[in-house]
């Protein structure tokens, strides 16, 4: 069962009664919902809902953005891939920032801010195009990645089991070279242990055993078309028309 974009089990009751009343277009409520993005950092959750209505509110409002609040939800988003989180977050953002050249404005362009949005955005490519080695290899390029995830608690690790979840409906079994690269875990008792302890996947020398699900198993399907003489009349009957 999917879950109704508009809810969130962890969603404080006065967050809840700002976003179903009027008050969720009010300027005034930028502060509780910037507030709250720090939650969501500090507690490992994540509500969508919430930070695109203060990213509505940055919209019409451009005076009260806050640059690091808005990175930081960028990079929350990026901890629930492959969800459209991330792209209807950016979608908010202002036309400059935008990592498809939407504005001539040269000096928006080199700001600190545009670039850290275009970090952001290369890294969810990354993530969302199923190029995971690559992706952490860009993380540990520029020390900036890891400034604009830093007040997202555990971030690598939540990125990880995403990795897996995408990997377990995939694979039934993998490398475990592979699976370093991309979960980039060194050690082989760093991958041995995520893989157990918080995967429940098996490692069988140098294989790791997935085990069977609803989105990795093998499953025959028999389609089968029943053809009428009638269609095959019309065929006939074509082949003798003369053109118009």
């Amino acid at each position: 069962m999917v879950t109704a974009f508009d809810k969130c089990d962890t969603r404080p009751a006065h967050i809840d009664a700002i976003l179903n009343g009027l008050d969720r277009y009010n300027p005034e409520t930028t502060t509780v919902f910037q507030d709250y993005v720090v939650q969501q950092c500090e507690d490992r959750t994540f509500d969508c809902y919430a930070n695109l209505a203060l990213l509505k509110l940055y919209q019409f409002n451009p005076h009260l953005l806050q640059t690091e609040t808005t990175t930081n939800i960028l990079a929350k988003a990026l901890t629930v891939f492959p969800s459209p989180a991330f792209s209807l977050s950016l979608a908010l953002l202002p036309a400059h920032t935008q990592p498809f050249g939407l504005s001539d404005d040269n000096a928006a362009q080199s700001s600190d801010f545009v670039e850290s949005i275009q970090k952001l955005a290369h890294l969810n490519t990354l993530l969302e195009s199923a190029q995971y080695a690559l992706f952490w290899s860009t993380f540990n390029s520029d020390d900036l990645y890891a400034d604009l995830v830093a007040d997202v608690a555990v971030f690598e690790e939540l990125v990880r089991v995403r990795i897996a979840v995408e990997v377990g409906k995939t694979f039934r079994e993998i490398s475990a070279d592979t699976l370093a690269q991309w979960f980039d875990l060194k050690s082989r008792e760093a991958l041995q242990k995520f893989v157990t302890d918080v995967c429940g996947w098996v490692v069988e020398g140098d294989l790791v055993r997935v085990p069977k699900n609803r989105e990795n198993e093998a499953r025959s399907e028999i389609k089968s078309e029943r053809v009428g003489m009638d269609m095959f009349g019309r065929v006939i009957r074509r082949g003798f028309e003369q053109p118009a």
